[in-house]
């Protein structure tokens, strides 16, 4: 007989309904300014990164986009301003993808009312020391689940 109760398909359920419920929470904000959440991700991404750049490479690392789905988003960033590619002078073949002043000016409107979104679906829902231990979870997890989520990222604990 299956354990249709099994309490790891109650937590993998669970997991799904948040990320899809938090997911339809935020995606207005993100929409009001004219950006994806993938549009949104990357630009985070690269303005978190050292020189506010990744490596084309890091940057679909990063994400849950192979790397030409990251290219077809940056192409995207790049034509409105957002983002542009610059040489790697240590490899020829790479490239990096970085965040212009009006990226950071699109991200700039767009965190604050993220922020909000947040406390209110999500953090703000969780007393501190409960929100410490669930991010430190959440970073077991997905260090055992996606290695390369930090990829070209020196500082790990993100």
């Amino acid at each position: 007989m299956i354990p249709f109760d099994d309490s790891r398909l109650t937590a993998m359920g669970l997991l799904a309904e948040v990320h899809g419920g938090l997911a339809a929470k935020t995606r207005s904000t993100f929409a009001a300014a004219g950006l994806s959440d993938i549009d949104f991700e990357t630009l985070l991404r690269l303005a978190r990164s050292p020189g506010g750049r990744l490596r084309m490479s890091d940057l679909a690392a990063q994400t849950s986009l192979s790397t030409s789905g990251m290219t077809r988003v940056v192409d995207r960033l790049e034509r409105d301003g957002l983002v542009a590619r610059q040489a790697c002078p240590e490899d020829r073949r790479a490239s990096y993808a970085a965040i212009t002043d009006a990226g950071a000016e699109r991200l700039a409107t767009v965190v604050p009312r993220h922020l909000d979104d947040i406390e209110t679906w999500f953090t703000g829902l969780l007393p501190p020391a409960r929100l410490d231990a669930f991010l430190d979870t959440l970073r077991v997890i997905r260090d055992a689940v996606r290695p390369c989520a930090t990829a070209g990222v020196e500082d790990h604990t993100g």
